[in-house]
């Protein structure tokens, strides 16, 4: 185990520096000035050159390359080219918002999808499975842009049920979380049905039949814990990329996590923010799938991660 999780750490830090290094590029190609966004289109020339010098942007690109990889080596992302505030110090207090938020859709889709996917293998081919099949296709053609802005038309502007936008209390977390929660349930919901409907079919699930077992403890007692693997695989995958989803989200309901932070960042060309609200999604998708590597093991006792 200890092996493994040495061996994941060191090929991580190639697949973070990549990570780096293509944002760094790209931030610096996509038009526009830090400066010029920061003194807005009316500040002269003069100015404008002043800024750039003082903020260390008239260096040559390699150059501040190199004083990026420096810093990053020294886990310093360092400071906000517009608010002068240490990027470390930005996100960090964005950080517990889009946790918040990502925890609460986490929750909320395993509440819905595995009672759904039990019951859809369960009674496969019945009116149940079919209506739940319909549900999930439904929620997985919905994108979270054209959710979100629903969502909030029906249950703030029309019927006044809950808040539109902001963070505080509860009802402020509901529609976020569900726009994050649905499209990742319903395909939780598809894993569960399928995984647990091959176990259903392998031999032990025949001959727990053949001892008179109700199909109900087959399924809770022998075949759920045994088709969770690839639940757990599509689930590890989706908490990773549910990041990306926030971004929008949380720009949609003005959720002040990291996504907003850093959809304002890239409006205001603030190259050092953008850097590390990238980097904080990458790391976070690598930590997520490190762990969903180790839950192999709790869950079946086979997998030796030693010899991956």
């Amino acid at each position: 185990m200890f092996r493994f999780l040495v061996r994941r750490l060191v090929l991580a830090i190639p697949v973070l520096l990549g990570v780096a290094t293509l944002v760094f590029s790209l931030i610096h190609v996509v038009p526009g000035d830090p400066a010029q966004a920061m003194l807005g289109e009316a500040a002269s020339p003069e100015s404008v050159s002043e800024l750039r010098s003082r903020l260390g942007l008239n260096r040559p690109l390699h150059v501040q390359y190199a004083a990026f990889l420096v810093g990053l080596a020294r886990a310093d992302l360092g400071v906000s080219l517009r608010t002068n505030e240490r990027v470390s110090s930005a996100i960090a207090a964005r950080v517990p918002a889009t946790a918040e938020l990502a925890l609460a859709a986490v929750l909320l889709a395993v509440v819905m999808a595995i009672p759904a996917g039990i019951v859809a293998a369960v009674w496969s081919d019945s009116a149940v499975d079919h209506a739940g099949t319909t549900l999930a296709l439904i929620g997985l053609s919905m994108p979270t842009f054209w959710l979100g802005p629903l969502l909030a038309i029906v249950f703030s502007v029309n019927l006044g049920w809950l808040p539109v936008s902001g963070r505080g209390t509860i009802a402020h977390l509901v529609l976020p979380a569900i726009t994050l929660a649905i499209p990742l349930a319903a395909i939780l919901a598809r894993t569960t049905k399928a995984s647990l409907m091959d176990e259903l079919g392998e031999i032990y699930a025949t001959a727990a039949r053949a001892r008179g077992l109700s199909e109900m403890r087959i399924v809770l007692r022998h075949a759920f814990r045994n088709s969770l693997i690839p639940v757990v695989t599509v689930l590890g995958l989706q908490v990773g990329g549910l990041l990306t989803g926030a971004v929008i989200t949380e720009t949609i309901f003005a959720w002040p996590g990291v996504g907003r932070l850093l959809i304002q960042s890239i409006g205001f060309r603030d190259y050092p923010l953008v850097q590390g609200c990238i980097l904080l999604i990458a790391v976070t998708y690598v930590s997520v799938n490190l762990l969903t590597d180790l839950a192999y093991a709790f869950l079946d006792p086979r997998i030796r991660l030693s010899r991956d």
